[in-house]
């Protein structure tokens, strides 16, 4: 066996995968599809609910401190308002008015060409893996058409909302290539605008949310009232989001509806937030290695202090390493109390809660980690994914495609394989324990073909396991089946005993 490879498309492989095998689905796609939409196949729904179901466990179901909630997508418009969404919660947009396409400024950068200390024009170019390399592409190649003798200096990339008026009419349109098109950049929210009840006026507007933490703050009274809770204590949710993306891109990385894992953890106001906020940051990294996620493929990002909101504290990326470059993957942000003091202030009802100690009210201080499900889906498709030649029994070489996924989130635990198809004993003890498995694990079944390809097959979904059921199992004591490991391909006998021991152990 060789030494697994990654393809040099890691990204066109695995959204290859993701649609072959029924992982993700363009959304709408017998209508041409919808940019930013995607639908989940039948392997897909299980890895997402895998994903939500080992969140839930571990944050809310283990822990003696964080109690889950669910809201609504729809609340009450005014939340957004005292949120500062409707307001603030805007991307720079920049319009081509030749092609019509639309731009984030913060992801479409610039630069000038300066020759012997002259600036010789502009390139441009979209935020990539490479983007200061592309413009300085960009910049050897307009030097060489307009025949500009002299020394090229390096180039400065910048992104739109750093133009100056006077710049802006010189810099391309990554479209066209050509200056002269692009709009200055505006503000652009990104909430979904929708109108409630029968009337399609402005007192019935209301909005999808485009974050699932505001549900949080607003039932926070609610909680404490009913669930039983001290500081410090979190209030967790999984849900649907929307936003507007003006350039939705990299697959399911930026779409238009994905779904959010969110917790808000209170904490007095006198509380060491720093050491809570870097808690909860070590809390993160080690639950993305329990799901399988590598060391190093995570780094940290700490917001500079000049680019923070003004009510936060201090925020820290989990950055991962995408194909596409190192993104954000998970956010934890002290968020002091800014959002319980600004619905206290809008709805006229307080967000207090009272310390026995002191016996005094005060509104508590949040550290927040917020993280999606897709982001989540995506990485360990991109961490998992692998390709390698390996040589049958009779020395034929084949190329293998597998996905290391952690049997955590694996979509199928275990498949059953029955030798042979035509034998009824086989099928039969086979069948049983498919049954077995089935109350409790996600299985599958399958008989078609050699031994071999089903193996394949099941390597290219993830399956931790396969259980051969063969004339050893019928003809010898012990009633033991071949179990096969996906990662080494190993073979040994296991029983059944055994099997259900090592789900039990590993499937948690």
């Amino acid at each position: 066996m060789s030494t697994p490879t990654v393809p040099v498309n890691l990204m066109e492989a695995i959204v290859s995968l993701a649609k072959r095998r029924g992982f993700v689905f363009p959304s709408s796609e017998i209508y041409g599809g919808l940019n930013g939409f995607f639908d989940y196949g039948p392997l897909g729904a299980e890895l997402k609910k895998n994903i939500r179901d080992c969140w839930w466990n571990d944050m809310v179901r283990r822990r003696d401190d964080v109690v889950g909630i669910e809201t609504s997508i729809i609340m009450h418009p005014k939340v957004w308002e005292a949120s500062g969404h409707v307001a603030g919660f805007t991307d720079p947009l920049v319009d081509c008015k030749v092609s019509k396409q639309r731009y984030r400024a913060d992801q479409l950068f610039f630069a000038a060409v300066v020759v012997d200390g002259k600036i010789s024009g502009y390139v441009s170019a979209l935020e990539s893996e490479n983007t200061a390399g592309e413009l300085q592409a960009a910049a050897e190649d307009l030097k060489r058409k307009k025949a500009i003798q002299g020394q090229l200096a390096p180039v400065v990339a910048k992104d739109m909302t750093e133009a100056q008026p006077d710049e802006i009419a010189l810099i391309p349109s990554p479209a066209t290539g050509e200056p002269g098109s692009l709009t200055a950049p505006r503000s652009f929210n990104m909430m979904f605008q929708t109108n409630v009840g029968a009337m399609t006026d402005a007192s019935s507007v209301a909005y999808l949310r485009p974050e699932t933490a505001q549900g949080m703050f607003v039932d926070f009274k609610n909680v404490v009232d009913t669930g039983r809770v001290k500081l410090p204590f979190g209030i967790a949710q999984i849900g649907k989001s929307f936003r507007n993306e003006i350039t939705p891109r990299n697959f399911i990385f930026r779409s238009r509806e994905f779904e959010q894992m969110e917790m808000e953890y209170f904490i007095h106001e006198d509380a060491d937030w720093a050491r809570c906020h870097e808690e909860w940051i070590a809390w993160c990294e080690a639950w993305l290695k329990s799901i399988g996620l590598p060391d190093d493929h995570l780094s940290r990002h700490t917001h500079p202090k000049e680019k923070l909101a003004f009510y936060s504290r201090g925020t820290v990326d989990i950055m991962f390493k995408y194909p596409f470059g190192v993104q954000e993957l998970w956010g934890i942000a002290a968020r002091g109390n800014y959002d319980l003091g600004q619905h206290a202030a809008a709805s006229g009802k307080p967000q207090e809660i009272f310390d026995e100690a002191t016996k005094k009210k005060f509104v508590p201080h949040v550290i927040e980690p917020a993280v999606g499900v897709d982001r989540i889906f995506l990485a360990v498709l991109c961490a998992g994914y692998a390709e390698e030649d390996v040589t049958d029994e009779k020395g034929n070489v084949e190329k293998r495609t597998v996905l290391r996924l952690s049997p955590r989130l694996a979509p199928v635990k275990v498949a059953v394989l029955p030798l042979l198809k035509n034998k009824e004993a086989l099928v039969g003890r086979a069948k049983d324990l498919y049954v077995k498995l089935k109350r409790r694990y996600a299985v599958f079944y399958d008989d078609g073909g050699n031994i071999g390809k089903r193996y394949r097959r099941q390597d290219e979904i993830g399956t931790p396991w396969c259980v051969t059921i063969d004339f050893d199992t019928i003809e010898k004591p012990g009633d033991t089946f071949t179990l096969r490991e996906r990662d080494s391909m190993q073979q040994r006998r296991i029983t059944e005993a055994e099997l259900f021991a090592l789900l039990e152990e590993q499937v948690y």
